[in-house]
């Protein structure tokens, strides 16, 4: 199909999915054991970090520095490689801002929602060091639910805390920009909306925060797959399912959801389900994507028989990072199918451009083949960015770093995770619909 809008418009949608996204927790719909909460975009004009003065073409080189980041974070000896050594998450990378509240009475706070990070912290008074935060930093002295974690409980050796006084659990993460956050493991209670309340929830209470942290938010909310995520800890409550659907840029009055217990069951007609990787203690949702077809031609990867599985899942990076063999046969079958003359980017961002404009360039069907016979159909909007005079894909290769499906070739789905049953699923959606 032809591809139907503008550099401007195209620009801004991918910098939805990859710039950082306001998740505003207004309860939608509760349950017993199922509620949804909405998602605003970080470029929306109703968004807090909405800047009037960037260029579309700002906002994606934005997020296309930030996809690459996030390669670095999930593997630090990546070929893009920074000087990450000890890198759980680059804080810059965040692609999502997630409110919520912490403690007794519940005070809000604005989190960076990662699902490539297991513990969830805050900035916490007294602030040995603190970065600078335009909201007021909680202060644990108030909350009546707040605990800390002895060295000697399970929780302090499941993040490998370490005992520095008064048998207190400590927690360090370390940034491969040089940012980092210590503090205390505590117990809190942990509000989403005004009603879901999940009491001794483990967080990460930080005295001791530097470094490229975003002064309108405080900390990491973690929904990755280890034990100490907020998912994980949540998961008896909400069955071990979540699921989202991100909402297109071009309707900024409509908004996405992030969905939790009964709500985030993904089924029905169109739905495929693959298996997740086999390491249940992994903060990352690794699946195995057994090969991609465009058109007629179908192209495998060797790495996708790996039981662990080949290709990281990930809400919080833009681009898809292909594993180096297939994106090698990917790009060569493009080129051969689409019979157009291959143009340099002018902004040296994109891999493969064509010289081809918005009104004529015709996209072949992309599909990606994962474990289990899960074949999910890429959205032709969102798998190349063009505008009057060239269309370039978003898709990279990995090289020596991690294989990663990234979030606008999760476009126009439903995208569902068990954590029990552990699998992903999808499923065509409108997500303005959903």
């Amino acid at each position: 199909m032809a591809c139907p809008y503008s550099l401007p418009y195209l620009v801004a949608l991918a910098t939805t999915f990859s710039i950082v996204i306001l998740c505003s927790l207004s309860l939608i719909k509760a349950s017993n054991d199922g509620f949804s909460v909405e998602l605003m975009h970080r470029d929306s004009p109703k968004s807090p970090f909405y800047d009037p003065t960037e260029t579309p073409q700002q906002r994606l080189a934005n997020a296309l520095r930030r996809s690459i980041n996030r390669v670095n974070h999930f593997r630090p000896t990546s070929s893009f490689a920074t000087n990450a050594l000890d890198s759980e998450i680059i804080p810059t990378s965040g692609e999502y801002l997630m409110k919520y509240a912490v403690g007794t009475p519940p005070v809000q706070v604005l989190g960076i929602a990662d699902t490539g990070s297991d513990l969830t912290w805050l900035q916490c008074k007294p602030c040995t060091h603190c970065y600078n935060q335009t909201d007021p930093i909680f202060n644990p002295a108030k909350s009546s639910t707040y605990k800390v974690v002895p060295c000697t409980a399970p929780q302090c050796k499941t993040i490998s805390g370490r005992c520095v006084r008064n048998n207190v659990c400590e927690y360090i993460m370390n940034y491969g920009d040089g940012s980092s956050s210590g503090g205390d493991l505590a117990l809190d209670t942990v509000t989403l909306g005004s009603t879901a309340k999940f009491p001794q929830t483990i967080i990460g209470c930080g005295h001791d925060n530097t470094g490229l942290f975003n002064k309108k938010g405080s900390g990491i909310v973690g929904l990755g797959g280890s034990a100490t995520s907020l998912v994980s800890q949540l998961s008896t409550s909400i069955a071990g399912k979540f699921s989202y659907c991100l909402v297109p840029f071009d309707k900024p009055d409509a908004t996405s959801k992030l969905n939790f217990g009964t709500n985030a069951v993904v089924s029905g007609p169109g739905a495929v389900t693959t298996p997740l990787g086999t390491g249940e203690t992994d903060v990352y949702y690794t699946l195995a994507l057994k090969a991609i077809s465009v058109g007629p031609t179908r192209i495998s990867t060797a790495s996708g028989k790996a039981p662990g599985g080949n290709i990281i899942i990930d809400s919080g990076t833009t681009l898809t990072f292909l594993p180096s063999d297939m994106y090698t046969g990917f790009e060569a079958a493009l080129k051969a199918q689409l019979k157009l003359r291959v143009v340099p980017d002018p902004q040296k961002t994109f891999n493969l451009c064509f010289d081809s404009p918005e009104s004529t360039f015709k996209v072949p069907t992309i599909i990606a083949h994962f474990a289990g016979g899960a074949d999910v159909t890429l959205s032709a909007t969102y798998t190349f960015l063009g505008d009057e005079t060239i269309s370039c894909m978003a898709f990279a290769p990995a090289g020596d770093s991690v294989a990663i499906f990234g979030n606008l070739a999760q476009a126009d789905q439903l995208v569902g995770y068990d954590i029990v049953k552990r699998t992903v699923s999808f499923k065509p959606t409108d997500c303005t619909k959903a």
